[in-house]
């Protein structure tokens, strides 16, 4: 990574076709408070979820472009038993998404952090 590439950060970040980031909202338990995850791919935010052993169906997650934010239907990110995918099921779930982004070898993604961000 060069210089510039660390100053401005990732390229695939200033697409307009794919999300910025993402966002994971966990419901607090009776409320309708929830805690935020943030994290600049969608498998490492699942990945997290998965490891902390937060259930799909407590949370709400959404893609964040640069002037809007939309909510992601579950079932890109959950099998038939309403489990979470692992990355490469993923991977098979985006590329309809994400048309010309998402490939066999590699995604536009790869160039970004896999960090999670939240409280």
């Amino acid at each position: 990574m060069g210089l510039l590439d660390k100053i401005i950060g990732p390229r695939s970040k200033y697409k307009d076709d794919i999300p910025y980031t993402y966002e994971a909202r966990v419901k607090i338990i009776d409320g309708e408070e929830y805690n935020s995850f943030y994290a600049d791919t969608i498998c490492a935010l699942v990945e997290f979820l998965q490891a902390k052993k937060i259930a799909p169906d407590g949370v709400d997650l959404y893609e964040i472009f640069k002037d809007e934010e939309n909510k992601l239907r579950r079932d890109y990110c959950v099998d038939e038993n309403g489990q979470w995918l692992s990355r490469k099921q993923l991977c098979v779930s985006f590329t309809e998404r994400y048309p010309g982004h998402i490939h066999a070898d590699c995604c536009t993604f790869d160039d970004r952090e896999r960090d999670v961000e939240g409280p």
